[in-house]
């Protein structure tokens, strides 16, 4: 049964635990943030909690006036993102699949491309942020034209799906870019100066604490404005090729990279979220398995000791080295053999493969108690970053 309570040290908080196998790099960096005079109430792990700098991914936790910055990730605000087409997915056979990926590749910038020139001029709404220093804006006004509606590289992902009724679902992975690894940067540096615990943070009752509250808002909404163009875009790709528009009704995003002014155990609390969806009772949510394997549209059942999170994916079992190492080209190519995607790009994303990721049916298995699937897609078609 979940949730586990994993082993703590002396004086630390309650570690509770969706997911049948916690890493042991893991536990050690849970049983860290347990320790940290600023949490309250008790650590959750997702059931994709694995190893990663600082904080492990899956991880979400409280305070009441701290932020860590550290937290969070570098990419502030990812998430996923998906539409549904009133379009049968089965009219696209493998040919016209392969079409689309390659009009998706020249509509989208991929990896380390950015947009050329002026680039992108951002939404009126993102135009001029108040940010804390005069650095950071520079940083913003540099790096947001060219970076908006750019996918970025690793497990960032543009992708066709056929759900379970045989309608054609268009997801996206991506998140704030240059824009929030400059403003996460910053303010973990200011935390390391003037933050309270080993794993330093920031009082929000401070001019540094609020700033970082602040700034770190604004990546978020970089971040979801960066999936609703990449979203846009390829949209307007599958309008022209198909003719069908997107139901607007399905929409979903979600992210999973951040920290939310929330209500939980009768206060309120900030909740820092590191590859965890916050999910409210009856909220629809995605979960992403892998690019050869199916993604589920969920819903939150409110689970207040999991702080109404569920997990952001099927969470990695192998670090990119260990994939480089144990996995050839030809067993991926094998493996996506039913999923059209750039094969000339196979001998770099065995960083990707699916057997590097958990099994999603395990992972949703594990977290029954916080979401419910509701809609299971299958990939067809996979832009990976």
């Amino acid at each position: 049964m979940m949730p586990r309570r994993l082993d703590a040290p002396p004086g630390a908080l309650p570690i509770l635990a969706w997911a049948r196998d916690v890493p042991p790099g893991a536990v050690k960096q849970l049983q860290h943030l347990a320790l940290q005079p600023y949490v309250v109430e008790h650590v959750a792990a997702m059931p994709d909690i694995h190893v990663s700098e600082g904080v492990a991914v899956g991880t979400v936790f409280a305070t009441e006036r701290h932020v860590a910055p550290g937290a969070l990730g570098g990419d502030l605000g990812c998430g996923v993102g998906g539409v549904r087409f009133d379009y049968p997915a089965a009219a696209l056979d493998r040919a016209a699949l392969e079409r689309l990926l390659a009009t998706f590749a020249r509509a989208v910038p991929v990896g380390d491309a950015v947009h050329r020139g002026r680039g992108v001029s951002p939404p009126e709404a993102l135009a001029a942020p108040d940010l804390s220093t005069h650095r950071l804006l520079r940083e913003w006004e540099r790096l947001a034209p060219r970076h908006l509606g750019t996918l970025g590289g690793g497990n960032h992902f543009l992708e066709l799906d056929r759900d379970a009724a045989g309608d054609l679902w268009l997801l996206v992975h991506t998140g704030s870019r240059g824009v929030g690894a400059a403003i996460a940067g910053h303010h973990v540096r200011v935390a390391e100066r003037l933050g309270e615990g080993s794993l330093p943070a920031l009082r929000t009752d401070t001019p540094e604490g609020a700033a970082c509250l602040a700034d770190t808002a604004w990546a978020c909404r970089f971040a979801r404005a960066n999936r609703e163009h990449l979203l846009s875009r390829a949209a307007t790709v599958l309008a022209e090729a198909l003719g069908r528009e997107p139901d607007r009704a399905s929409h979903v995003d979600v992210p999973h990279n951040h920290v939310a002014a929330e209500t939980h155990f009768g206060r309120a609390l900030l909740v820092h979220r590191k590859g965890a969806v916050g999910l409210a009772a009856g909220a629809r949510g995605l979960i992403p398995g892998s690019m050869g394997t199916a993604s589920y549209v969920v819903m939150g059942r409110g689970e207040a000791r999991a702080f109404r999170s569920c997990s952001h994916g099927a969470g990695r079992v192998m670090t990119r080295k260990e994939a480089r190492a144990r996995i050839r080209p030809a067993s991926l190519s094998h493996a996506l053999r039913r999923v059209v995607f750039d094969g000339g790009r196979v001998a770099s994303l065995v960083e990707e493969a699916p057997a590097v990721y958990r099994d999603i049916t395990e992972v949703l298995e594990d977290e029954a108690d916080l979401v419910t699937p509701v809609l299971r897609l299958t990939p067809l078609a996979v832009l990976k970053g």
